[in-house]
């Protein structure tokens, strides 16, 4: 299976938006999906608490679930309560991003952009993070996504037959995000100094989502900053190695219409970005 195939595994048609759900039931869909998650635990318990204390066990106890399918209502409520929490956050459209040159740089919550696709820096087993409410991106994405796309990611990892290659990447549906797409890729992880195979690991993350974008005709895709943060890649050089292989894409598919946004948490990995974005 090619590192992006994922015909015939699972299904990337768009996905449905359901209607938002009202003050009322945000808490109802947080106590139903709750107390069913406790229910698949083997628990029973009544719980006095607010909304936002739910909400983190509930997270918390998706991030521990392990892969397998939900029941279509549970996912209904989920779906419903899920992108209520999308809106809330407020959803910012790529045209509302300057941009040169097909490039932008972005700062805030990847959560919110409705780029077609988002790039989600995973770990080898390409299934999330598994601890409850860390605030990794793999965790923040999975977590407001849903819980299908630690379904997905486990059917393309069975149809792979083995652990995720460093360097590729995998697409799923978005789902409950604004985005249609997460393309998954695992990114070097730095021991004690770099490499030049971390660099080459790196340039591929870069090279294999833009190729995985262009081939389903995206017309967005938004970079988190990979490997940098627990994988210990330097902010600067991996910002450097990330320009570098977007703008050496593009020299080589003049023919693409493709947006890349660089989209950053941090200020200093946005000013980083925005010292090297200008001499480009």
């Amino acid at each position: 299976m090619t590192p992006h195939k994922t015909e015939g595994v699972i299904d990337l048609a768009p996905y449905p938006r359901p209607e938002p759900l009202d003050e009322a039931g945000v808490r109802e869909a947080t106590d139903t999906l709750l107390k069913w998650l406790l229910r698949e635990r083997g628990l029973i318990a009544a719980f006095s608490a607010s909304v936002e204390k739910k909400r983190a066990l509930m997270r918390g106890y998706m991030n521990e679930r392990p892969a397998h399918p939900v029941p279509a209502d549970m996912l209904a409520v989920q779906d419903r309560l899920f992108w209520t929490e999308s809106l809330e956050r407020g959803i910012v459209q790529t045209d509302e991003i300057p941009e040169r040159d097909g490039v932008s740089l972005w700062q805030g919550d990847i959560r919110r952009l409705a780029a077609d696709g988002i790039v989600n820096a995973a770990n080898k087993g390409l299934l999330g993070c598994f601890l409850p409410n860390h605030n990794c991106i793999d965790n923040v994405i999975h977590s407001a996504a849903g819980m299908q796309l630690r379904d997905d990611c486990a059917k393309l990892i069975a149809a792979q037959g083995h652990e995720e290659e460093c360097g590729d990447c995998k697409v799923t549906r978005a789902y409950n995000l604004p985005a249609k797409y997460v393309l998954h890729t695992v990114g070097p992880m730095v021991r004690r100094e770099v490499t030049e195979e971390d660099r080459a690991l790196l340039r591929s993350c870069y090279t294999s989502c833009l190729e995985a974008a262009e081939e389903l005709c995206m017309k967005s895709v938004a970079f988190c900053c990979i490997s940098t943060g627990v994988f210990s890649f330097p902010q600067a050089e991996a910002a450097e190695i990330a320009a570098g292989a977007v703008m050496r894409w593009k020299m080589r598919h003049p023919e693409s219409r493709l947006r890349v946004i660089f989209n950053t948490f941090l200020d200093s990995d946005t000013a980083i970005y925005r010292n090297i974005l200008k001499h480009l």
